[in-house]
Parts: C-alpha cells; structure tokens; sequence
C-alpha cells in the first residue's frame, strides 16, 4: 500500500479507501438494524482492507446500512479507534435536521468522534447557499469541530464545475470528494484548484461510475492490457500528486487481488501506462465528432444533460462501452440534482439551441444516435 498526505488536515491516507455502499443486503429497511449477513461481510472485508494496509473507512447516512454494519464490525474486530481515519457524510436544509443526522451516525457508528465529514451532495447552487446559510448546517458540522467530535470538514460532489470551484473558494472545507478519472476528466481544474489551497482529493468511484470499469468490454480490456481498466485507471488517477485516496467499493478477495496489480504507482505515469493512455487516446480518431465535450451547453434550455450524454457517446463509439452507457443514460430525470438531466428524445432534441453549437458538429445527430442507443423503455411511454 501507498500513502499520502491528505492537504491541510495532515492525515496519511491509504491511497485505496474502503467504501462502503456495496455490502450485501445493505439498502434494506430498517437502516439501525444490520442482520447478521451485512455485518459479516462488512467484518470479513474490513479485515481484508486493513490486512493490506488500508487505512480509510469512508461510509454516508444515505448509504443504507452501511454506518451500523460498520459500527457492529468495528466492535466485533476490537478495532482501536486511533488505528484508522473514519470519513461520513451526511446533508441537511437546517441546522436542527443537520444535527439529528449527525447524532444518528455516532450512534450506528459506535463512536464519539468523526475523523473527515462529508457535506453530502453540493450538487447545485442552491444546495450550497442552503449549506452556507448562518445557522445553518455547516454551523453546526462547526459547532462540532469546536467540541472535537469532527475533526476535519469537506464535501461530496456531482456538481457542475463553477459550483465546485464557488464551494472550494468558501474556505469552509478542508477537503473534497469528486469524480476524475480517465473518462471524465471535466473535473481537472478542481484538481489544480485543489492543490493550491491544499485541501484532500478524494476520488468518489473511479470504478463504477468510472465506467463499469469491472465489466470492461473486450476492447477496453485489450487496451489497457496487461492491467487490467481498474488498475491502469487508478494509475491515471494516481500520476497526480493532488490526487491522494481513490475509493474502492471491494466486497470480495478477487477485488483486493486485483487492487494488488495497481502497485508501484508512479509519478509521472511510467512508460509502459503512457502507452496505454496513448493508445486509449487514439481511439478518438475513429470518430473526430467524439472529441467535442459540449460543457458550454451544460445549461441548455432543451433541459437535456449534452456534455454527458456526448460522454456516454464517446465511450460507446470509441471503445464499445454499451453496458455503461445504458446503465447511466436510463438514470436521468430519475436521481434529481445527484444525475440531472432529461433524455435525448426527439421533443428535446427540437429544443437545442443550436446557435451555441460550433460549425462542423452535428451535434443534434449525435444526441439523437446516442438516445436510440441507449434509451430502454420501461414499459411506458418514452418521455419528452
């Protein structure tokens, strides 16, 4: 295992974190009542992770039952509290909800102190002024900080770029958590803005909504060979040195195997992973159209998501990626703020606006092969 310094809160942090949404049965209801199975496969893994030297335990109020199973496994292995760095995360629209949630989760986690919390989901702009609002929810995570029952304050996001960079210059946060990856590399500039104010970078699911990275297609699969798309990927994420814990949600031994092949990183990328990111560069060429990311259309009146329906377009032309891009398009208009966006049905389609549209992209064609691609109906009608 790796580790570095995680900015400004001065942990030494894994550079593998174990996540915790994935365990068995874990999305059930009652979420203060783990049955037995999610408890011994939390047991089982978090020994697994801390067997190879992982050091972070990251977790969510909204991730189920993942803060009693932890709790439960926490108790059963006799685990120091000092011997492993907690991150939560939790949100709230008041002060008083704010603080509710955060008692609940000292309660599941069995503990009196959280190491990193997260503000879970500034994913728009008015989540953040509801945030920053005095009285509100961040003065009461500071409240607790004052008491030493957090230690350090960042945040969780799937926000637009100027959100990210608004929040980050808040100077209310000490680290982030984010999506950056090969396949969506939108997020660099929170990276560098990141490093210069010396805050953690926390990678969020590098793996799955990095692109089903563990159901490769065979072509990505020979592309990144002899690693396999997790460890070449994570060896991307990891030629920056602004980047400092990827989040692994692991759940069996072939998982910690496979995280095993990720090992020397290097900084820069190595030859032998130059060449693939050459390679997987390349691939772009067999459609030039692919190249446009259309991020300034991110707010298009037609209410679709452009930039990351071109995304899943790009994978899918580029690198035969169908079953990520299925499995993400069907998502829209049903996640709210955390995956917006409306499908690239005709009805929407007719209500681009083209006069931002650079000459030479046909942009209105592409949206509307990438829908037929990957719509799956639900046995409705297809929605406008």
């Amino acid at each position: 295992m790796e580790y570095r310094r995680f900015g400004r809160t001065n942990r030494m942090l894994s550079v593998i974190t174990l996540g915790g949404m994935r365990y068995h049965d874990g999305w059930s209801k009652p979420r203060d009542q783990p049955h037995p199975e999610i408890i011994d496969h939390c047991v089982s893994t978090l020994r697994s992770a801390l067997d190879r030297g992982i050091n972070h335990i990251e977790t969510a109020y909204g991730y189920g039952k993942s803060e009693y199973a932890y709790g439960a496994a926490f108790a059963e292995l006799g685990l120091p509290r000092d011997s492993f760095t907690l991150m939560t995360k939790g949100n709230a629209t008041t002060g008083d909800e704010m603080k509710r949630v955060l008692e609940e989760q000292l309660v599941g986690l069995r503990t009196d102190h959280i190491d990193l919390y997260g503000f879970h989901g500034v994913n728009n702009g008015e989540i953040l002024d509801q945030a920053l609002t005095p009285g509100g929810p961040l003065d009461v995570l500071r409240d607790y900080q004052r008491q030493g029952v957090i230690g350090h304050l960042g945040f969780s996001t799937h926000a637009q770029l100027e959100v990210i960079h608004r929040a980050m210059l808040s100077d209310r946060f000490d680290f982030i958590n984010l999506h950056y990856y090969y396949f969506f590399q939108r997020n660099w500039g929170a990276v560098l803005l990141a490093q210069a104010l010396d805050m953690g970078v926390f990678i969020i699911s590098p793996n799955d909504k990095g692109g089903h990275l563990f159901n490769p297609s065979s072509l990505l699969r020979d592309l990144t060979s002899p690693l396999t798309p997790i460890q070449w990927n994570a060896r991307f994420c990891l030629r920056l040195p602004a980047v400092h814990t990827l989040s692994f949600g692991m759940t069996a031994s072939q998982h910690f195997e496979e995280m095993d092949g990720i090992f020397p990183t290097s900084i820069p990328l190595g030859a032998a992973d130059l060449r693939t990111q050459q390679h997987l560069d390349e691939r772009l060429l067999m459609d030039p159209h692919s190249a446009y990311d259309g991020y300034e259309l991110s707010n298009d009146p037609s209410g679709i998501n452009i930039p990351e329906v071109l995304r899943f377009r790009r994978m899918l032309k580029c690198y035969d990626m169908l079953a990520f891009g299925k499995y993400r398009y069907n998502m829209f208009q049903a996640k709210g703020h955390w995956f917006p966006g409306a499908f690239a049905s005709p009805e929407n389609v007719a209500r681009v606006d083209t006069s931002r549209v650079p000459v030479g992209v046909p942009l209105l064609e592409m949206l509307t092969e990438t829908h037929k691609a990957l719509f799956e109906p639900k046995g409705e009608k297809e929605p406008g």
